[in-house]
């Protein structure tokens, strides 16, 4: 089957298409909207429900072009159905049912989360079932035990602030441009570590869930301290970024080590961090465990995710396929579970 995917959760509009019988992805195309946020210093909601409008049609068409597809092959139009902010997500919904009903196909509704956790079995090697993965982006800090598809269990989560919420406001105190978590992460790879003695929040607690906001607090109170220079700022970026990564290494050890999986896959868009993938992996390689990346490129959100959940479900007979236009804003992963 060919899969047709179309993420608008947020600021990143994304179509492709996924083929089941091949097992691999047959075309995808992507509009970043950072440009257009950049001037507010963070995402506009509703200049980006109007962006995804505008090019979504045009994505459309690139993607069953690269695919040398027309769009009657396709069999089943997916889309991201939550969580996001409301109106784009409507945007994304209402253009998959229109063009799903205008071509007869079914319209299938994903979860934006179980999307980048599958997302890594696009890589190569890929994990197997079961593994634990670390979710970790602007929104949501979480630890999943995954047994197959549509099979997830929470195993913890952040309490408060998301690691990626947590870079994303500690470079806007340091003046860094939008997006931030992207720029401090680049801050920090100059920065000397060691300078400031920073909390990690909840790291000896017993439970696997997280908070960051007592470590943003930390470093609001570092740069507003009366011996703070701005030429600090290489230093103290190192030190909180190693503060969050030391708090994700503990519980995804732990989590690991509870659940009984030797198989950790690590996904959203802190997963691209450099300094996180490198220290995760040499210290789960001295465990001899294994740990996976979804390719770099799909690490952001994008409608290959979408369009390769939607197959997984497909073929496990686990699709949801949707009459109606609903969206949820808010909705939590474990919901989805068979």
């Amino acid at each position: 089957m060919k899969v047709l995917g179309i993420e608008s959760s947020c600021d990143e509009t994304g179509v492709a298409i996924f083929d089941t019988a091949q097992g691999r992805l047959l075309a995808q195309a992507l509009h970043s909207q950072i440009p257009l946020h950049a001037e507010y210093g963070g995402v506009v909601p509703e200049l980006a429900s109007r962006d995804h409008i505008r090019r979504l049609p045009r994505l459309l068409a690139q993607a069953l072009h690269e695919a040398g597809l027309s769009a009657q092959a396709l069999d089943a139009v997916a889309y991201t159905a939550g969580p996001g902010l409301a109106g784009a997500l409507l945007v994304g919904a209402s253009f998959a049912h229109a063009y799903a009903r205008a071509l007869g196909k079914p319209a299938i509704a994903i979860h934006h989360l179980e999307g980048h956790l599958l997302s890594a079995l696009l890589a190569e090697p890929a994990p197997a079932f079961p593994f634990v993965a670390l979710l970790v982006s602007g929104g949501h800090t979480q630890l999943m035990r995954v047994d197959g598809v549509g099979q997830y269990r929470l195993l913890g989560e952040s309490v408060d602030d998301a690691a990626g919420e947590a870079f994303d406001k500690t470079a806007k105190m340091l003046g860094l441009p939008y997006p931030g978590g992207p720029q401090l992460a680049q801050l920090a790879e100059g920065g000397q570590g060691g300078r400031f003695t920073l909390p990690r929040p909840m790291l000896k607690d017993a439970s696997l869930d997280f908070s960051f906001s007592g470590l943003k607090t930390a470093v609001r109170e570092t740069i507003a301290a009366p011996d703070w220079k701005d030429e600090y700022a290489p230093a103290l970026a190192a030190d909180f970024q190693q503060a969050v990564i030391d708090v994700l290494l503990a519980k995804a050890d732990r989590a690991l080590r509870q659940s009984g999986c030797s198989q950790l896959v690590v996904a959203g868009g802190v997963g691209a961090n450099r300094a996180l993938r490198a220290q995760l992996s040499a210290a789960q390689a001295k465990q001899g465990r294994q740990v996976f990346y979804p390719p770099a490129e799909l690490c952001t959100d994008n409608g290959a995710m979408i369009a390769f959940a939607a197959g997984l479900r497909l073929q496990a007979g686990r699709a949801d396929v949707q009459d109606a236009i609903a969206v949820h804003p808010r909705w939590p992963l474990e919901a989805v579970a068979a």
